[in-house]
């Protein structure tokens, strides 16, 4: 283990670097969906907090954080104001400061750019996690949808894409880092990290991807995506027609099956809020759900809302309605997201912002594990944000479902990235269970994807109507990264936290008995002296 070396540069030229990771990093994530900034990114985290303190490298993680998730989140606050929107991202970007706070450290120990990677990966456990069950959004691993490094996401889940992102990002770091004095051996390796990572993600695209789709079960399945009048929070005001126009364009579905010109869907798939009108409350909007099942003629997975239990709760569901036989298998949405779905903390929340006051319902949890069965193949349903949580997606795959479903309602987002983002997360979660997934939206994007995380078909402009019908394959094996669960994540988190352990030991062993401050947490003269 090297003893701290001096920093590249004076800490105020640091902030700077670290702000500019933290911007590179958006850039990884749709719309830009530029996977490699995100190596930029951890690459510009890394020199930034190159030689520093604990406590230094805290704040300059802050300032990363920030600079990342407040353009990332924008869209959070489109309709409610800013003031939610400020809250979330700084909030959240104290992960990072964490997170600056241990790199520092680990990376003083043999193999840095690993002790790196697994900093990053317990960053994210915590993230994901807390407070009121986490918010995983903008993980490293959610931007390489598209690049070779998804496939690691079949060996080990989302937390071993952003453990080789880390990895990747912090041999490009070490190689820069080389070149003040310049070293030629840390140059060599930290240029081989960072071109064996995505070589490697290539490779295991051979072993890792999915049987041709001849060779493996298929079925057709179709995508009503009704569209809404316009976007914002109003839209639940208009909740009839939201529900007219899902079955208008069921409709329309059942007389091109009619006419032979497309094929007979064996499943058909509706998104989140497609019924805000609850149909066991309202014999009226049950009758027109019922006759729309039964002019299609095949199982409709219907999202609703539905009141109870008690006058102050609801439920956000997907009703499995079976044409002969009415609704049957539900799901309930184990995951509402606090402050918005529900509300926490309600008197500060108002005062925080009068949207919440709009809240006047509590989105109640359901359980189990978001299988369904009782269609022509066991499926397994998140909604939404559900999409973003490792385990809830994992949960129905290894119960045995065969395709997953995304249902969604993204119309309070606006023409934002967000409904792309969310996609994003989508193809990752194909790869990494070997499963289609299917995502039915609103207001789009609509798609679906392949067990190799390709987008096959989606849908057109946001906020118009339309109908994907798709015959995808169906999946019975399991991932490596589904049969080890959350094993992977726990691994690499408790390695980072033993590699602060070990530095601490080590510094103690290694002080002089008349020194009574530990220089790897905090040097107060060190930077007044930089600065």
């Amino acid at each position: 283990m090297r003893p701290r070396r001096d920093p590249a540069f004076p800490v105020r030229w640091a902030a700077l670097v670290a702000a500019g990771g933290g911007f590179a990093g958006v850039l990884a994530f749709p719309r830009f969906g530029l996977w490699p900034a995100a190596f930029v990114s951890v690459a510009m985290l890394s020199l930034a907090l190159d030689g520093r303190s604990a406590r230094t490298g805290a704040w300059l993680g802050y300032v990363y954080g920030a600079a990342f998730l407040l353009p990332l989140l924008h869209w959070t606050g489109i309709y409610v104001g800013p003031v939610p929107w400020l809250i979330l991202a700084l909030a959240f970007a104290g992960f990072f400061a964490v997170l600056g706070a241990v790199l520092p450290i680990v990376a003083r120990l043999p193999a840095g750019p690993l002790w790196v990677g697994a900093a990053w990966v317990l960053q994210e456990a915590l993230r994901d996690r807390l407070p009121f069950g986490g918010f995983p959004w903008g993980r490293l691993a959610f931007s390489q949808a598209e690049s070779p490094l998804r496939w690691f996401a079949a060996l080990g889940g989302a937390p071993l894409v952003t453990f080789a992102v880390a990895l990747a990002g912090a041999g490009l770091a070490a190689g820069v880092r080389a070149g003040w004095p310049f070293e030629r051996r840390g140059l060599l390796t930290g240029a081989a990290v960072l071109a064996v990572v995505p070589l490697l993600g290539l490779l295991l695209a051979w072993p890792l991807h999915p049987a041709p789709d001849r060779d493996a079960p298929t079925e057709t399945i179709a995508v009503i995506q009704g569209g809404l009048p316009d976007r914002g929070l109003g839209f639940e005001d208009r909740a009839e027609q939201v529900l007219d126009n899902h079955i208008r364009q069921t409709d329309t579905l059942a007389a091109e099956v009619r006419a032979g010109t497309v094929a007979r869907p064996a499943l058909v798939l509706w998104p989140e809020n497609a019924s805000d009108v609850d149909p066991f409350q309202n014999p009226a909007a049950f009758k027109k759900i019922d006759h729309a099942v039964k002019t299609i003629g095949v199982p409709v997975l219907v999202g609703a809302i539905l009141h109870g239990p008690g006058a102050h709760h609801r439920r956000n569901v997907g009703i499995l309605w079976s044409p002969t036989t009415g609704p049957g298998a539900r799901y309930v949405k184990r995951h509402p997201v606090p402050f918005a779905e529900y509300i926490p903390l309600r008197g500060i929340a108002e005062w925080v912002s009068s949207d919440a006051k709009t809240v006047t319902q509590d989105m109640v949890a359901g359980g189990g594990n978001g299988l369904l069965r009782g269609g022509p193949v066991p499926i397994g349903d998140v909604i939404c944000f559900e999409v973003a949580y490792d385990d809830l997606v994992r949960s129905s795959v290894s119960a045995g479902a065969q395709l997953l479903v995304v249902q969604t309602n993204n119309a309070t987002f606006g023409h934002t990235p967000e409904t792309y983002q969310q996609l994003a997360m989508a193809q990752l979660r194909a790869v990494e269970n070997g499963r289609t997934v299917v995502q039915a939206a609103t207001t789009g994007k609509s798609a679906v994807i392949g067990p190799d995380g390709v987008v096959r078909a989606q849908s057109g402009p946001l906020f118009g109507a339309d109908i994907l019908v798709q015959n995808v394959p169906l999946g019975t094996a399991r991932t490596p990264a589904t049969r080890l669960a959350a094993l992977p994540e726990y691994v690499l988190a408790g390695l980072a936290v033993a590699g602060v352990a070990a530095v601490a030991v080590a510094d103690r062993r290694r002080r002089r008995p008349d020194v009574e401050h530990d220089d790897s947490i905090a040097d107060p003269h060190e930077e007044m002296v930089q600065a």
